[in-house]
């Protein structure tokens, strides 16, 4: 598993909502949040609150709001899809616009991760 995705968007990206995310960054992404989110909720089954997944939560809301907007970005999407149930997993499930389009150049093209 890379980590460098996940650690990309929170240290790099933690903000930045222009641009472009292809696929493998937006869905290792997710993977490393989720297998973090299942730990944080084993620790607070442990210790008997809900703080830590809160506080896990509260830290990743804007890199993971930011990671889920350049997605949309990336197949020449608004970000404001990622408010549509059901449908934004289908279009984060959809290959990136090849070349460059309104919101950047493609990041598959220009990686340097």
């Amino acid at each position: 598993m890379n980590f460098n995705w996940f650690l990309e968007v929170v240290k790099n990206k933690y903000i930045k909502f222009d641009g472009r995310a292809r696929r493998e960054e937006f869905w290792m992404y997710y993977l490393v949040y989720l297998i973090i989110a299942i730990v944080s909720t084993i620790i607070d089954s442990i210790i008997g609150m809900r703080i830590v997944g809160s506080l896990l939560s509260l830290a990743l809301l804007l890199p993971t709001i930011g990671v889920g907007i350049r997605r949309m970005h990336d197949i020449g999407k608004s970000g404001w899809f990622i408010l549509i149930p059901l449908y934004n997993i289908y279009l984060w499930a959809q290959a990136g616009t090849p070349g460059t389009n309104e919101y950047g150049a493609n990041p598959k093209e220009v990686s340097n991760i």
